[in-house]
This record gives structure tokens, sequence and C-alpha cells, in this order.
């Protein structure tokens, strides 16, 4: 081990361990941690995590969290492991605002406090402060999870109170909440505008930002992690005469988005951003409404029997 470069050990070694593994490897010595901490080792680590026997779905129910398996040859889950909560919380309570590289913020949505919460370390950090950072109102507020060219985790929260627009960083490096300038338009400040969580992806945290009726404004909001600025570009061009919904999705490092239109018949296709231009490269065939009887018929046939508790 001695004759190996310390860059053989860690970016071909170290990257092919458990998260766990790597957490407990960055107590050696500085230059590990140093070294373990940066992104070029998180993304070569996650890259080596994504194939299909480390793939794994968190499921948070009630009072309980497990993790599950994703079996990819049927579709299927495997044997679920129970992961103990590290914090106080009541029944229903916790909810997944954003992920990044395992890292989850979350809202306890009884006191509406944000933490920062790693599952597979268990550690958890807590973002509420006297002054009132750190706490989330559902369908007012908006979350993104990002790290920036120093490798700080940061959370940007966009926060809609009485009117008024606030945007906040919180720093896990320097560890507090500050102030950002919103530069772009104010009518963004209604509740009728719906935000979406922040997706982060290549450097920037993007938000879709949908007028909540028909034929309404959609956006996306783009914010560079880096210069802390943001700017507007178009959404995919959408019929408008139906309902518009569209989900953010980063597939390898580029930005996708499902977007589905319509009112009785949906129609969903699938969007890559390219520079600030959306480029359409799938779209899936109508799906017809259901009827009450058909609905009926699907939800109590003798071989689809509805759970119980007791089950």
């Amino acid at each position: 081990m001695a004759d190996l470069p310390t860059h053989t050990i860690v970016f071909e070694i170290l990257t092919r361990l458990p998260a766990k593994d790597v957490g407990r490897s960055k107590s050696v010595c500085k230059q590990w941690y140093a070294l373990l901490s940066t992104q070029d080792f998180v993304k070569i680590h996650c890259s080596r995590s994504v194939v299909s026997s480390n793939q794994r779905v968190l499921l948070i129910d009630d009072l309980t969290c497990s993790v599950r398996p994703i079996i990819s040859n049927n579709n299927d889950y495997g044997p679920s492991s129970t992961v103990t909560f590290p914090f106080h919380h009541q029944n229903n309570d916790v909810s997944i605002l954003s992920h990044l590289n395992g890292l989850l913020c979350v809202c306890l949505n009884h006191t509406y406090e944000l933490l920062l919460w790693n599952p597979t370390t268990t550690a958890f950090k807590r973002l509420s402060t006297p002054d009132s950072h750190g706490f989330y109102i559902n369908n007012l507020d908006a979350i993104g999870l990002y790290v920036d060219a120093d490798d700080d985790y940061k959370v940007l929260h966009i926060k809609r109170r009485s009117g008024v627009l606030g945007v906040y960083v919180y720093s896990r490096e320097v560890d507090s909440w500050r102030n950002i300038p919103f530069i772009t338009r104010q009518e963004y400040l209604s509740p009728h505008f719906n935000w979406s969580a922040g997706t982060f992806c290549g450097g920037t945290l993007y938000f879709t930002v949908c007028e909540c009726w028909i034929g309404g404004t959609n956006v996306v909001i783009c914010f560079d992690v880096n210069s802390e600025q943001f700017k507007e570009i178009s959404f995919p061009p959408v019929p408008s005469n139906g309902m518009v919904q569209g989900v953010l999705v980063n597939v390898k490092n580029v930005l996708h988005m499902f977007v589905s239109t319509g009112m009785f018949e949906m129609t969903i296709d699938l969007w890559t951003l390219q520079g600030d231009y959306w480029i359409k490269v799938l779209s899936c065939p109508p799906i017809p409404p259901i009827s009450k009887a058909g609905f009926a018929a699907r939800t109590f046939s003798p071989n689809h029997v509805p759970a119980t508790q007791d089950q």
C-alpha cells in the first residue's frame, strides 16, 4: 500500500466503497478528508454507485422509514430494511423537499422546521434559527439543494409571505443563512403561481413556475449557484388549452422535463434543454380518460383486492 499513489487509492479504490465506509475513511488523515470531500470524488463515487445492484428507494410511511433495493430485471423491490429517524417527529410528519448525492433536505410538518439529513450515516442538522430562518410553508415556499464551486453544500429557500418574496441561502460550511436579491418579475410573488422544488444540473438550480389555471403563464426560473443570479427561460412550447404540469429531471447532468398537458385526455412529452431552448425527444400516446364505471371495475376486480390496514 505504501507504494501506491494516493490518487490511485482514493479515486480507484475508495470510490468503490459503500457510503458508510467512505465516511469512516475521512477520519484516516487530513489529506484523505480533503480528497474525499471534493466534487470530483463525489461524482466518481456516484457514477460507480449508479448500477442496477446499487439502486435503492427510500420510503417514508407514517412513523417508519425503510430502504428497499430495486430489482431491475423484473422492476420489483427486494426486502426492506428499516431506517431509524435520528430526530424527533410525529405521525406522517417528514416530507422530502430536495435531495443531492444522498443528502436530503426535509421538513417536519408539525413544526415547519427544515433539516439536512443523511439517511446512510444518520447524521442530521436543523436549519431553523431564532430569527425565523429555516421554516418552510407548503404551497408558498420552494427549496433547492446544491453544491457550489467551493464544494460547499447549500440550500436555496424561496419564501413568499403576505406578498413579500425573500430569497435566502444556507451554507453548510459556514452554518448560517443570508439574504440574496431576486431579480425577475414580481408577479411570481403571487400565490396563484406554483413553484416546484429546485433541480440541480450543471451548476444551475431550475424551478418550474406555473400559474394555477388553464392558459396561465408557465416559465422556468434558473439560479446560477456560483454567480447567485436569477434568470428566466421559456417553458417547452406545449398547448395551453388544458392543464399543464412540468417535472424536471437530471439525467447524466443534462436537464430533462416531462410535460403533461390536456384536460380529459392527457399527453405526456419528454423534453431536453439545449442552451436556453427545449428540444422534444419523446412523445407518449394520448392517455384517454377513465370512466367512473371503468375505474370501479378495475378497483374491485377479483384479481385486484384493495389492501386493508391489517394487510
